[in-house]
């Protein structure tokens, strides 16, 4: 299998963070899983590149690796808003003209506006930043609550930890569901974060009580995922009120109950459909969907296709 090349375009001062989320997901091979990435970093002036955090980095590679990237990673860009310099706008359009997928992570979302990437798209960036991103350029459909927004050839995530959620979801697209998860489960990650939820979650009046994660909780469903589940099941276990329960996935997961269970159900019947030969209507009894025409219903209206088309794509067989 040919390795897809990712490049990751620096800009000085770089945020180290936004770095080190594309280079783990991407550049870091956990013991036992199939190298399917190559990773290197490039700049407009290789040399010495100085970090926001004081220390320099040496990038040895120009504008010309973009030319063979199959994704361009922009990790960021300081100050925001800070306009690019010609030539590496040209190169991301280049780029972008003959293929190549365009991701920013935070602040990289400037870039790609500025490069008219995102004329016409929905986009996202730190949620610090949505304003000036919807002001500055007013073609681009500025969404401030999402965590990241893929298009397929070009993606944005919002600050920090949503450029980890943005790259494990490409990884998902790539190559499925269950090599992905091999990726996070080497990086002591949970199970991942959709792109809609929210950017961050309301801040509590006091601060939160060990006993009010609902990490427990998200475990004991998780692995119940065949039964039937309802907020009142749900609620029961965790000894509270529907209302309080649905307000602590608001306030801790950015979403809903309803949501995020049937949001697991998709995950597992992915990783069944690329592990095993059993058939539709079995998955969707093991995942808890009922039935084969209701996976097929929410597996479309989740992810675009068929629970077969994605066997044919993803599936180890």
């Amino acid at each position: 299998m040919n390795l897809h090349r990712v490049v990751a375009l620096l800009n000085p001062p770089q945020s180290p963070f936004e770095l080190a989320c594309a280079a783990e997901v991407f550049g870091t091979v956990p013991q036992g899983v199939p190298v399917r990435y190559s990773f290197r970093t490039c700049t407009e002036h290789p040399g010495r590149l100085p970090t926001t955090i004081g220390f320099e980095m040496l990038i040895d590679a120009g504008l010309a690796a973009l030319r063979e990237a199959d994704t361009v990673v922009v990790p960021g860009w300081q100050p925001p808003g800070a306009p690019a310099p010609p030539a590496v706008i040209d190169a991301l359009r280049a780029a972008h003209r003959r293929g190549a997928r365009i991701v920013a992570i935070c602040t990289g979302a400037f870039v790609l506006a500025q490069a008219g990437l995102l004329d016409g798209r929905r986009a996202t960036t730190h949620w610090r930043g949505t304003a000036q991103l919807a002001a500055t350029y007013p073609d681009v459909r500025v969404d401030p609550d999402v965590l990241f927004v893929d298009h397929g050839d070009v993606a944005t995530s919002a600050g920090t930890g949503a450029g980890i959620d943005l790259c494990l979801h490409l990884v998902r697209s790539d190559h499925g569901a269950a090599y992905a998860a091999q990726i996070a489960r080497n990086m002591v990650l949970p199970p991942h974060r959709e792109g809609s939820q929210l950017q961050y979650a309301a801040e509590p009046v006091t601060a939160r009580a060990a006993d009010d994660s609902l990490a427990p909780l998200l475990d004991w469903a998780t692995s119940r995922l065949h039964t039937r589940l309802t907020l009142g099941s749900l609620a029961d276990h965790a000894g509270l009120s529907g209302r309080t329960l649905a307000r602590r996935f608001s306030d801790q997961l950015g979403t809903s109950p309803g949501q995020w269970l049937l949001a697991r159900r998709i995950e597992a019947a992915r990783v069944l459909l690329e592990q095993t030969d059993l058939p539709v209507e079995a998955i969707a009894t093991r995942v808890g969907l009922a039935s084969a025409v209701n996976l097929r219903r929410r597996f479309r209206g989740h992810l675009g296709t068929t629970p077969g088309a994605y066997r044919r794509a993803f599936g180890e067989a």
